[in-house]
């Protein structure tokens, strides 16, 4: 296949039909418009290109096919009318995906490039970066159209076109707390290197970094922006071009429709009281009342914006509004760690689901109706019960009901014939339990029965395959595996309350993992009463009630002991005591139970934000691995201005929070839980990390990573499809075209990646000749998992940076105002 014909190809292929058609016949012009003979012929070839695919030899968990169907199947009911929908179903299939392949890289920036963005026709690509400059690509032609000097003083974290105005209107915010709106008109007849054009409205209402931006379909005069002073402000077009700068004795900018400077919960029990940093936002695109928002805690929140008081002005902090609902995963809800928060949100293209991808965490999935999906709702309640032995739960037992086996007018034949797959997949993951495989393969072929036909199989199988699929993520011990296990457990005891295997997890995951010895006893004992005689479950018994004496031995020994601390004014406190005391204690174990600190009322922190400003000179040490540039701090104390409202009002508590001895005592809200979790990316290097649904139907996920790769995984069961390597350090933005199978990235480089599906072999995990082999995939994905496992010292490699700049110690009390931020 030529390179040069094939590129070309891409480029004039304005259809996901024609892109294919190109794809299958590269040594062919790709027509305007296919002709019926045009059209048999593209199903011919692709029929035979497809099936190709499909006869390749691979490993047995590589074998099993996608839940997007077969794409000839589909090509077929094209053809023949039998599927209005099938042009979606073919913009983003696995056939696709598995032959992802950099195509180009569009060359333009001078730094880190923070945003990307389609128009809605998909035929520009907007991009901006920390060189405050604003680029306009050519879909068609992969050329640089405008690069506009926006006037921002520091990185642009986020851009948009602003719909329905001819693709002539852009806005951007950035690190300099500013929102600029342009008029690409201006730059008419003018060459690349005339970009100085004045923007047409400049809004500096914020006071802090501005994150994400977001706009309405069909709504040409309103952008909403978020910002880390806890803000989501709404910018009117028609009703201003200005506004006073933060901090002016006239401001009186009324735009808060979202004050959330009193909105962050610790964990789901405690009542909102700090600022909540917004990092990220989006509307519904079906239902653009609808506003998703994520910050500095581990809480998404959905709002209707029908329902949202007037806007208001930054001069009053008001209590949060209530919200629609919460998102977050169960195991998350309850830490009360600073250092768990989201860095994007985003709706499905159907509005039905949204994902959350967090820092130091993983990327998860969750119903916008749990009621109508497979999420639930919890409570403060629901959580201690997961991990709490009770054989009874409500008085009735823990049994659940299946669908019958035969199901959506499938025939009994492909119904067994999917049994007996299931089955064979059960035996492969037993075989990893007895390692013989990787703990990887035989969760994937877990997962794969339970997510991808867990609505066929019967009881027997399923409980089967969760007391497998828990032993072995026991056993894999990647970041919150534990409480994955947790769940599957409990999902097997729900099916049979005396599944002994299910206890046993139980007790293991306590006990070992999580070091909740009294729970785990509990379970222990239950599988006792079950095999008396049994050696192994005598053995647990005994060691978790040895272990339980000596905690209390020392903990009596502590308490007697005393302990002398020196006092706080004489100490001196490093770098990393600034930065991570707070959690010297919540972080003392990855999974394990929450320490004092947690628990009390102490709620003194501080916060180092961080960012590299790369001049036009840079230049990268690639032996030594050094970056060279400049590095600015900002250290402050998170709950400053907090205090100071409060002094101001005679009182140092919250609006939500104040006179709680008042009212009534605070009643927690029902939270949506996932329902499918993403593993094997690294998140905790930059603030501005992206998690994507790719295509019309949403059906794959994708996310950057800090190990420059980025990865693809088919949504329905988490499996992961591919990785491909998109940057020399991180890739944090990752933006699919609206019609077509391309996939544009960026990251730390100074440039941006243009994938298409022009791999001359497909490719089900590995990168091809674009990324790493098959052999390097499972190592890749542990090294991220031990990463993401760390303590925060070893994660925040930024830190090795800074010992560059000989940062000397200093008294508490004392601390000068760096600048910085991380991105």
């Amino acid at each position: 296949m030529d390179g040069k014909n094939h590129e070309d190809d891409v480029v004039k292929a304005k259809t996901s039909s024609l892109s294919v058609y190109c794809y299958a016949n590269p040594g062919q012009a790709c027509p305007a418009q296919p002709s019926p003979t045009d059209s048999l012929h593209f199903f011919t070839s692709v029929t035979q290109l497809f099936k190709s695919i499909l006869i390749i030899s691979v490993p047995e968990m590589e074998s099993l096919r996608f839940h997007d169907g077969n794409i000839t199947d589909l090509i077929d009911s094209r053809i023949l009318g039998l599927r209005s929908d099938i042009t979606h179903s073919l913009q983003v299939h696995s056939s696709m995906v598995r032959r992802l392949f950099l195509e180009r890289e569009l060359e333009g920036h001078r730094g880190c490039v923070n945003a990307v963005a389609w128009n809605s026709e998909g035929s520009l690509l907007i991009s901006g970066s920390d060189d405050t400059q604003i680029n306009i690509w050519s879909y068609s032609s992969r050329k640089l159209l405008h690069s506009i000097e926006t006037g921002h003083s520091t990185n642009i974290f986020c851009t948009k076109f602003v719909p329905e105005t001819s693709d002539e209107l852009v806005v951007s915010g950035a690190g300099d707390a500013e929102v600029r709106l342009f008029n690409l008109s201006r730059l008419s007849g003018r060459g690349l290197d005339e970009n100085m054009i004045t923007p047409s409205a400049i809004f500096q209402c914020h006071t802090r970094r501005v994150k994400k931006l977001a706009v309405e379909v069909g709504n040409p005069n309103v952008v909403w922006s978020a910002s880390e002073d806890g803000t989501l402000r709404q910018h009117d077009f028609r009703e201003g071009a200005s506004c006073p700068p933060a901090g002016s004795s006239h401001q009186e900018c009324r735009n808060i429709l979202l004050d959330l400077r009193w909105g962050a919960k610790k964990s789901l029990a405690d009542p909102p009281k700090q600022s909540l940093a917004l990092k990220s936002c989006d509307l519904s695109f079906t239902r653009p009342h609808l506003l998703l928002v994520g910050g500095s805690d581990a809480f998404a929140r959905l709002y209707d914006r029908r329902m949202l008081p007037p806007l208001s002005s930054s001069e009053k902090k008001l209590p949060p509004p209530p919200c629609v609902s919460y998102f977050c995963p169960m195991h998350l809800s309850d830490r009360g760690r600073s250092s768990i928060h989201l860095t994007h949100v985003a709706f499905s293209p159907n509005s039905e689901e949204v994902l959350l991808s967090y820092s130091g965490e993983h990327v998860y999935l969750m119903d916008v109706n749990p009621a109508t999906g497979s999420s639930m709702r919890y409570t403060v309640g629901d959580i201690t019960k997961l991990t709490s032995f009770a054989p009874i739960l409500n008085g009735v037992e823990l049994q659940q009901s299946f669908p019958r086996v035969c199901s959506n007018g499938s025939s009994k034949g492909h119904v067994a014939a999917r049994l007996d797959k299931c089955r064979k997949l059960i035996q492969f993951a037993g075989k990893s339990l007895k390692g013989e495989t990787s703990s990887y393969d035989g969760i994937e072929a877990c997962n794969e029965v339970l997510d991808g036909h867990g609505h066929e199989i019967g009881p027997s199988l399923m409980l089967e395959c969760l007391c497998i699929r828990a032993a072995l993520l026991l056993k894999r011990k990647w970041k919150n595996d534990v409480h994955m296990a947790i769940r599957d457990c409990y999902r097997a005891r729900k099916i049979n309350s005396s599944s002994l295997k299910a206890l046993l997890c139980m007790s293991e995951a306590l006990f070992q993992q999580l070091g909740k010895h009294k729970e785990a006893l509990d379970f222990a004992f239950a599988a006792q009463t079950l095999a008396p005689s049994d050696s192994e479950v005598l053995e647990k018994v005994e060691n978790i009630k040895n272990l339980i004496a000596a905690a209390e031995a020392e903990k009596n020994k502590t308490t007697n002991g005393g302990s002398n601390s020196e006092p706080r004014s004489a100490r001196l406190l490093s770098l990393s005591d600034i930065l991570y005391r707070s959690e010297a204690n919540s972080d003392a174990s990855q999974d394990g139970p929450r320490s004092e600190r947690e628990d009390s009322d102490y709620d003194e922190e501080l916060e180092l934000d961080f960012e590299t400003a790369l001049p036009e000179d840079e230049g990268r040490d690639i032996e030594s691995n050094v970056l060279h540039g400049s590095l600015n701090l900002r250290i402050h104390r998170r709950d400053d201005a907090n205090m100071e409202t409060g002094r101001a009002n005679g009182s140092c508590e919250s609006p939500a929070s104040s006179c709680q001895n008042d009212k009534a005592p605070y009643e927690p809200e029902a939270v949506t839980d996932m329902k499918q979790r993403y593993v094997g990316h690294c998140n905790v290097g930059t603030d501005i990390k992206q998690a994507s649904f790719l295509g019309q139907r949403g059906e794959y996920i994708a996310s950057g990573s800090d190990d420059g790769r980025w990865f693809i995984w088919e949504k329905r069961t988490g499996r992961l499809v591919k990785i491909l390597h998109g940057d020399d350090a991180v890739v944090n933005c990752i933006q699919c075209h609206p019609f077509d199978c391309v996939v544009a990235t960026s990251g730390i480089d100074n440039t941006i990646k243009i994938w298409t599906p022009s791999a001359s072999v497909p490719s089900s995990v590995a990168g091809g000749a674009a990324g790493p082999e098959t052999s390097d995939v499972l190592d890749a994905m542990e090294n991220n998992q031990r990463r993401l496992s760390q303590s925060r010292e070893a994660i925040f490699r930024p830190f090795e940076i800074l010992e560059r700049f000989r940062m000397h110690e200093f008294a508490e009390g004392s601390l000068h105002p760096f600048e910085c931020t991380q991105s």
